[in-house]
């Protein structure tokens, strides 16, 4: 479970190396993200040579994320539980209704469930799927 102020990994190729979460999107009051959960968030780390490497007079990229992993568990619908060791997230940039990866490459597996809720392009870029 991630709240505002959380710090996630980037699991992609876009350059941003780690993210700070702004907002949990899915509503004014809501509190907490989980897999599948969509953020705003800061990047406070980059790639030297990316597009989200700041100078000093620049401020920080403000962009959208998708939860792919968190370290709470993910209860599935047959009662099982998968944990991960880390909180990471993948780039998204939204046009209209879809979502589509900035990144080229995803390096951790994703979850199966991704096909259910609807990031197909986000999930044929995963090593592996759970």
């Amino acid at each position: 479970m991630l709240q505002n102020e959380s710090i996630l990994m980037v699991a992609d190729n876009s350059g941003a190396k780690k993210l700070l979460v702004i907002r949990c999107l899915g509503g004014s009051n809501r509190r907490y993200s989980r897999i599948g959960d969509l953020v705003k968030a800061s990047v406070k780390e980059a790639d030297p040579t990316s597009l989200y490497s700041k100078s000093k007079k620049d401020r920080t990229k403000v962009v959208d994320a998708l939860v792919v992993t968190t370290r709470h568990y993910f209860r599935r619908r047959n009662n099982t539980w998968i944990k991960f060791s880390k909180n990471y997230a993948v780039l998204v940039k939204r046009e209209g209704d879809e979502i589509k990866p900035v990144g080229t490459r995803i390096f951790v597996p994703l979850l199966a469930e991704f096909d259910q809720w609807g990031y197909k392009k986000v999930l044929s870029l995963a090593p592996e799927v759970l």
